[in-house]
Order: C-alpha cells, then sequence, then structure tokens
C-alpha cells in the first residue's frame, strides 16, 4: 500500500459474492476465483473522497513472472467494447466500487491486480498493494469459445465432482465411480501448475501464458501433461502388473490424491497409471479450468500400429501369436475424454465435442498426447482434420482381419470382422448414474452403407476378401464367471455341410489385461472330431482357479481362443471371447446425522472370495468435500471366506450431495470397489 496518508486504505475482492456468482464458490471462498466475459466487482476502501480531478487504472500482470501486463481504463460509454478488459466505478462516500469486465477470449491464469490513482496528466500518485485473482474459461459466457448453452450439461459437465468411469467388456459393462474432487482445496493452484512445467511454458513462457487464451491449445498441453512420458506430466503408466515401486492403478479412487502426490513432489512423476487413470485425473484439470469435460469409455477398442485401418492378428497352427515389432492390439475398453469447444482453427462445421487421449499410445507431432479431435471429423471420415483424427477413427471403426500363417510363410486369412471394433461407447448420463451411448456420435450404424462409405473415404480401401465359410462353424459359450471359482466353456463345432467331417480342435485361455497385453496361459485344449453333418459336437473346457489364479491380471479377464481345422481342406475357423471374471463389491454404510464439520461413522465391509488366503489389506477412502484419501490396513491375514471389518470416522468439509468411495487391495485380489452416497447439510 502506499504510505500512511495515503487515499488507499483497502481493497476488498469481495470473494464469496463474485465467486458465488461465477461458479466458483466451491473452490474457495477466501480467494477471487471468476470466469472470462463475466463481470466481478471489488470495493476501494479510501481515507478520504477521491478528488473528482483524478482518475483510476489497473495493471493486471500474467504469467509466473508476470510477463504479460494489460492495463485497465475506465469506460463511460453505455455499450463498451466486449473485446478487452475495462471497468466502470460508482463512488459512495470513502468507498469506491469498481466493476470489472475481462473479455471473453482473455487467457486464463492467476492474474496481478494493482489499482492506479492518476493525476489529471497521467501521472502516477498511488496504487494497492498487488491482489491475485484465477480467472477460468466461462461455458456460461456466449461469447467463450468453451460456451455450452444448457443449464443441465453445465451441471454435470463443470460443476459435477463425482463421476463414473466404465470398465469391463462391451457385453459385461462394469462402472467405476470416481472422485474428479476439481473444487477440492488447492486443486486449481495444481491445475496451473501443470499448465506451467509444460515444455512450451518452460520454453517461452509469454507465448504459453498468451496462447491460454485458446481451449483447443489449453486442452492439447493438459493431454500430454497427464502422462509422463515426454515432460514433467503427472501420471506414470505401467502394464505388466509390477508396481511395488508406486501405487497400482486399480488402487486409485479419485484424482485428488495423484495430484497433490504430484505437485508435493515438485513435479515428480506419480506411479502407477492406466486409461481410466489418465482419462480421470484429465477430466478433473479440464473441468477446474472451466472446459466442459466427460469421460468417455470405447469397448473392443482398436489401436492400429500402422495406421492401415485394419487390426491385424497373426497366428501360428498352434495358436500362438507369431505378429512381430509392434502389434496391432484391440483392448477390452479404453477411456479417453470429450472435451466442448469450437474449433475456430479448422473449417467450419467441427465445433462441439473434441475427443482428448492422455493415455500415452502413439506420438502426435512428436510428443505422446491425443486431440482435441472432432467427433464429428471421426463420424464422416474426415481421418485429414487435426488432430490425430485417423487414429480415433481407427480405434472405433478399424476392421479386425485374423491370419493364420504357416511355416513356409504362406498367410490365410480365417477371420474377418467389420462390426468387432467401437461397441457401446459410453459416459456417465447427465440425469442420473447410468450410462449413456454415444456411439452414434461416433460412426453410422455397423453394416450400413454409409458406415462403408466413410470407412472407404477414410482408409480409401475396404477389406473385402471373406474367408471362405465352409462347412464347420464356431461358437464359445459360458456361463457367469466369478473370481476364485472353476467354471466351464463350451466350444461348439457346427457342421453345416451334407457329409461328415474330420476336424482338428485347438482351444487355449490367456490371462489378458484390459488392453490384451498376455500374463500367461492357463488351459489348452487339444481334440480330434468327427462332427456328423448337420450336427454340432460339444467340447468342454474346464477353467480352474488352481490354474487361472496364478496368472489372472488384476483386470480379472481371460481370453478364449478356439480354432478348428477340417483335415483335407482349408476350411480354418477362429473365434474369440474375453471373459470378465465377476468380482465382489464392498459393504459400505455411513452411520450420523450428515452436517458440515459433524463427525461421521463409515463401516466398511468385505468377505474374502477366494479359496486362498490373502494378505497386506489395505482399503483407501476417499470423497470430495467428505474427506482427503485415507488409508486404513486390515488386522491380520484374510482367510478364504472370511470377513473382515474396518470403521472410519471423518467431518464432512462441504455441503451437497456427496459419494464416499472405498477401494480394496490385497496380494492376490485388487480392484474392489465400494461406495456410500450422503447428503450433508449447512448448519
Amino acid at each position: 500500500m502506499a504510505g500512511q496518508n495515503g487515499v488507499f486504505i483497502r481493497v476488498d475482492l469481495r470473494c464469496q459474492g463474485n465467486n458465488h456468482a461465477n461458479h466458483t464458490e466451491e473452490m474457495d471462498l477466501e480467494r477471487l476465483l471468476v470466469r472470462r466475459g463475466h463481470p466481478f466487482s471489488i470495493a476501494l476502501q479510501c481515507s478520504t473522497p477521491l478528488n473528482p480531478e483524478h482518475k483510476l487504472a489497473m495493471i493486471l500482470h500474467l504469467g509466473k513472472e508476470g510477463q504479460v501486463v494489460v492495463k485497465v481504463l475506465e469506460v463511460l460509454e453505455v455499450h463498451a467494447a466486449h473485446d478487452t478488459w475495462w471497468f466502470r466505478q460508482q463512488g459512495a462516500q470513502s468507498e469506491v466500487l469498481l466493476t470489472v469486465h475481462s473479455p471473453a477470449d482473455a487467457p486464463v491464469g492467476l492474474y496481478s491486480m494493482t489499482v492506479l490513482l492518476l493525476s489529471p496528466d497521467g501521472h502516477i500518485l498511488e496504487q494497492t498493494t498487488p491482489e491475485t485473482f484465477y480467472l477460468l474459461f466461462n461455458p456460461w459466457c456466449k461469447a467463450d469459445s468453451v460456451y455450452l448453452p444448457d443449464e443441465e450439461l453445465r451441471e454435470e459437465y463443470i460443476l459435477n465432482e463425482n463421476g463414473i468411469l466404465y470398465q469391463g467388456s462391451w457385453n459385461q459393462i462394469s462402472s467405476l465411480p470416481w472422485n474428479f474432487g476439481q473444487f477440492e482445496q488447492d486443486v486449481v493452484d495444481i491445475c496451473f501448475e501443470i499448465l506451467d512445467n509444460s515444455p512450451a511454458a518452460l520454453k517461452n513462457p509469454e507465448m504459453d501464458t498468451a496462447n491460454r487464451a485458446d481451449p483447443v491449445y489449453v486442452s492439447r498441453t493438459i493431454t500430454a501433461m497427464v502422462n509422463a512420458n515426454d515432460d514433467r506430466g503427472v501420471v506414470s503408466g505401467r502394464w505388466d502388473g509390477k508396481y511395488d515401486d508406486g501405487v497400482a492403478p486399480t488402487r486409485w479412487t479419485g484424482s485428488v490424491p495423484i495430484l497433490r502426490r504430484w505437485s508435493e513432489a515438485g513435479g515428480q512423476r506419480v506411479r502407477y497409471g492406466q486409461c481410466w487413470v489418465f482419462s480421470g485425473v484429465a477430466c478433473t484439470v479440464l473441468r477446474c479450468l472451466g472446459i466442459p469435460t466427460r469421460p468417455v469409455t470405447n469397448y473392443s477398442s482398436a489401436h492400429d500400429t500402422d495406421g492401415n485401418l485394419n487390426v491385424d492378428y497373426l497366428y501360428d497352427a498352434q495358436l500362438d501369436s507369431v505378429s512381430e515389432g509392434k502389434k496391432d492390439m484391440i483392448w477390452n475398453y479404453h477411456c479417453w475424454v470429450e472435451s466442448w469447444m469450437d474449433r475456430e482453427d479448422l473449417p467450419e462445421g467441427y465445433d462441439g465435442w473434441q475427443a482428448l487421449d492422455p493415455t500415452p499410445q502413439e506420438r502426435s507431432d512428436g510428443v505422446y498426447c491425443c486431440g482435441p479431435c472432432p467427433i464429428k471429423a471421426v463420424k464422416n471420415g474426415d481421418v485429414g482434420i487435426k488432430y490425430d483424427a485417423a487414429f480415433v477413427f481407427s480405434e472405433v471403426n478399424a476392421d479386425l482381419v485374423t491370419w493364420i500363417v504357416y511355416p513356409d510363410g504362406r498367410r490365410s486369412q480365417v477371420f474377418l470382422s467389420q462390426n468387432t471394433v467401437g461397441r457401446n461407447i459410453s459416459t456417465k448420463s447427465v440425469y442420473g448414474d447410468y450410462r449413456e451411448d454415444i456411439t452414434k456420435h461416433y460412426k453410422f450404424p455397423e453394416g450400413s452403407v454409409m458406415e462403408r462409405e466413410v470407412f472407404e473415404k477414410a482408409g480409401r480401401q475396404v477389406s473385402t476378401q471373406k474367408a471362405d465359410k465352409g462347412q464347420l462353424q464356431l461358437k464359445i459359450k459360458h456361463a457367469q464367471a466369478i473370481l476364485g471359482t472353476d467354471f466351464d466353456v463350451i466350444v461348439e463345432v457346427h457342421n453345416v455341410g451334407g457329409e461328415d467331417a474330420l476336424a482338428q480342435l485347438t482351444v487355449t485361455s490367456n490371462a489378458i489385461t484390459y488392453n490384451s497385453l498376455h500374463r500367461g496361459e492357463c488351459q489348452r485344449k487339444t481334440a480330434r472330431l468327427t462332427v456328423p453333418a448337420q450336427k454340432a459336437h460339444k467340447e468342454v473346457l474346464r477353467l480352474r482357479y488352481d490354474h487361472y489364479g496364478a496368472c489372472v491380471s488384476e483386470h480379472n479377464l481371460i481370453r478364449v481362443t478356439a480354432l478348428v481345422q477340417a483335415s483335407g481342406q482349408h476350411n480354418v475357423v477362429l473365434q474369440e471371447v474375453n471373459i470378465t471374471l465377476s468380482m465382489p463389491q464392498l459393504y459400505v454404510k455411513v452411520v450420523g446425522d450428515a452436517v458440515v464439520s459433524r463427525k461421521l461413522i463409515a463401516h466398511i465391509g468385505f468377505t474374502n472370495p477366494l479359496p486362498v488366503t490373502l494378505r497386506g489389506g489395505v482399503f483407501t477412502v476417499e470423497g470430495a468435500g467428505l474427506t482427503s484419501a485415507q488409508e486404513i490396513r486390515a488386522s491380520g491375514d484374510i482367510g478364504p471366506g472370511q470377513e473382515v471389518k474396518v470403521k472410519l470416522s471423518f467431518k464432512p468439509t462441504r455441503a451437497g450431495l456427496r459419494k464416499l468411495l472405498v477401494d480394496f487391495d490385497a496380494d492376490r485380489l485388487r480392484d474392489v470397489k465400494g461406495v456410500a452416497t450422503v447428503l450433508v447439510r449447512n448448519n
């Protein structure tokens, strides 16, 4: 502040009123957080009324070193400009109310604000001590490029701290509650800290700061920074099951502990994440910054490494993979996010939802990131549109081609599917905790003329060669498979011909991860068959926990592959299914009157479903507005069928509908989840 004899006494940022008007009161009421394009007011308390001949002005500094400077002047016209900073003032005795207007395309960030008292000839007579405020994107403002016109959508995609990430498989979808926690204490600071640590910000901070006006630039930066592959990013990915030097990806129940751990360690990568963790963290950061965002899960998601819009599987006659180098794969599911924004950098027609994928798969412009890619470009096969439209198109629309490679190098195509990839693309509904299918946003109906026309437009070649439909056909069936039990898989060989057929059948079962990495073979069966004409032969493969329990991944997936070849014929048929092993759930019950700052008790229970003893059991509990992440260790080992109970006390910090999320992990069992919904009221 100026000296003791100065005019200015203090600046009141009026945080409570401003933050409430800007939909940021959940973040903080002690600091000023406003959205661009929406006015906010500050009160300037003075020792004496201002001299009418004197003028007020503001100086704003933006950037880590204050490198971007904005001068803000009073505007007296009724219709002021919307593309610049300006303010109006109203005086009342010794207080001056300043209403500050920001342009709807101003860079987001932490601003430092100083009010100046100027003489009639423009000299600075006095200035206030700098005050800081955050400026965020504004989906409530029509002039902002992230404007979202529906209030219910804004409530979900900006303001909702609780969400659901979808996992499992296309025909057995499971839901994972996730605490985004974008309004938890200090999260907004960490989000801008992530931007400040990007390579572009470290190399040219002034240019980076100016570019933060553009949600395309900001979202692409966040997509690159959420993974730690190229930079001082947040999460390190790992898929090999070796997590002893960090936290297993399945342990996380929300983004906030990850973000805090990264920040507290000075930008050191957090170990470990997989696709749903990357998408959950990205959703938190983007919502916090004000960009409407939702997590998305694509089932049977293709990873096309050579860009030919096909996923090519190569096996030998014994069903062993013979693919070399980087393999095309189909992930059981894959999670990314969509963000809502205008695309002023593209021709007309590509505004709206944009796919952003922070999971490090392939490089984009030399960096492990993906997007923002317009969903409309994917649906229409416009694979040349930036960013990464061809890669996203393959994820949802590639053809699956399976080949048998013989010892002489000859290949035989044994399976072609044009509808395996890109199923049940899912996100949480705006209207409740249930799934919304958004597949139609990404592609036309499978098998339709438009879908094939788009594929041809995108790839300029369509797989038309069909595997010969000979007299033998395959089906694989199984009952519900529960982790810890033995179960049967039935392979049916149908002979649709008019003559009996001699054939050899090979069936394998392999433990796999959700992204198709093999963890080991469980069981294998080979049989020589005689299948009568117009009849079916059934072969039963008994999958025993004694066999699959030792190699099953934390994703609890088993892939069964069957290959049948008629003797003396080229009739080779292959089929495979992914079997998701059902998991138990935790019992979570909250007892007490849910009031801010009043103690509540949560009772958590779990019964070991496995025929083996579990060791090192630990419960992880967190909930936005309820409690920060806590760990509770189970006392002792947990025998087969044994129940373990723990108790947690906590005090809610914010009112509203809240969710308490619980995860249980042990040496032989991971990713057991539970959730309790709590309605918290103010005192």
